[in-house]
Parts: structure tokens; sequence; C-alpha cells
């Protein structure tokens, strides 16, 4: 009889066992169910009055600031945002002492694919005192390209004023540019002569 009752009570605590398992499996089922359709699309970091500093090699690259930034890295494609403006300060090797500078009211950095966008009252200004005014701009990182199709107004240093009226594509170190359907206010002992 004693050997009975342990041959019922390992079974009891068997089938209590398989019970218990089956029953966490499929509770793991149902969340996996819940959790697809679960938002992932929300910030992983806030960063309020953002100052930022970026360095290569030791020399100082960049330095933003901004009000609010945010962080988004739960997504197939991570991003961070500025969406109450930036201000960045961008250096150069040729001057390392006198900056660029870069305002928007409104700032994205694609991670993945090292792509930035700012709009609203972007204003660049280069080392070289060139001030480029524009709706939105893009800058591909890896093609070291910088771009819009708004229309870009830009003031040189010595008062010379030109327009494109269908944007611009530039370099990112401002070397060279290209402006499309442009007309202005030029300089002429700027233009070289034939030959020159």
């Amino acid at each position: 009889m004693k050997f009975y009752k342990q041959i019922i009570s390992k079974n009891i605590a068997a089938f209590l066992g398989c019970a218990i398992f089956f029953g966490l499996i499929s509770c793991d089922e149902d969340l996996t169910q819940v959790n697809k359709n679960k938002n992932t699309n929300f910030p992983s970091q806030i960063i309020n009055n953002a100052k930022i500093v970026q360095r290569d090699s030791g020399m100082v690259k960049l330095r933003a600031t901004a009000p609010l930034i945010e962080k988004y890295e739960f997504i197939d494609s991570p991003y961070i945002v500025a969406k109450k403006g930036i201000n960045i300060l961008f250096y150069d090797k040729k001057k390392p002492t006198v900056p660029g500078k870069i305002n928007a009211k409104y700032a994205k950095f694609d991670e993945k694919k090292k792509f930035y966008e700012a709009k609203g009252n972007v204003r660049i200004i280069t080392n070289e005192n060139q001030i480029f005014a524009m709706q939105s701009v893009y800058w591909d990182q890896i093609k070291k390209e910088i771009y819009t199709s708004d229309t870009v107004f830009v003031t040189d240093k010595d008062g010379s004023t030109l327009v494109g009226a269908n944007g611009m594509r530039a370099k990112d170190d401002f070397s060279a540019y290209t402006f499309y359907n442009n007309s202005g206010n030029i300089n002429a002992k700027k233009i070289p002569e034939k030959g020159k």
C-alpha cells in the first residue's frame, strides 16, 4: 500500500509539473502575440539642454547644443532627432580655430545611413564667412555631399549675393558647389579670365 501511495504522489507531481510547464509555454506564446502589436517607436534616450562635443584624434570636430534631443534605437532604422532646433559649430582641419555654424529649427540623423537632414530656417555659415540660407538641407556623410532642392540664398564675405532658385549640390567642406537656375549680384573681380 505504501508503494502504491508513492507511485500516485509521483504521478501527481509529474502531472502538475507538466501542467505548469505547458501553462508557462502557452503564456509565452500569448505574450509574443501581444508584443507584436506594441509600438517600439519611442525614444530610448532623451536629453534636455544637450551640449555635445564630437572629437576625432583629439581634435574637436563638432559642438552642438539643442533644447531637446531624442534617440530612437528600438526600430529598424535608428535615428536621433532634435525637434526643437539645433545649433552646431563644425571645425575644419584647414582652419581649426574658426568654426563654421549650422542653425535649424529641426534636425534628424539616420545612424545606419550616416544621413543628416535639417529643416526650418536653415543657416549655414562656413569658416570662410559665406552664409547659405534655405528651408531644408541634406547631408550624405558617406558621399561627403550636401544638397537641397529649395531656393538657396548665398551671401559671400564681400557682400555679393547669389540665388539658386532650384537648389544646390556641394561638397561637404564647401570647397566646390553647383547652383541650379541661379541669379544674383556677383563680384566681377572673382570671375577668372579665359585661360587663367
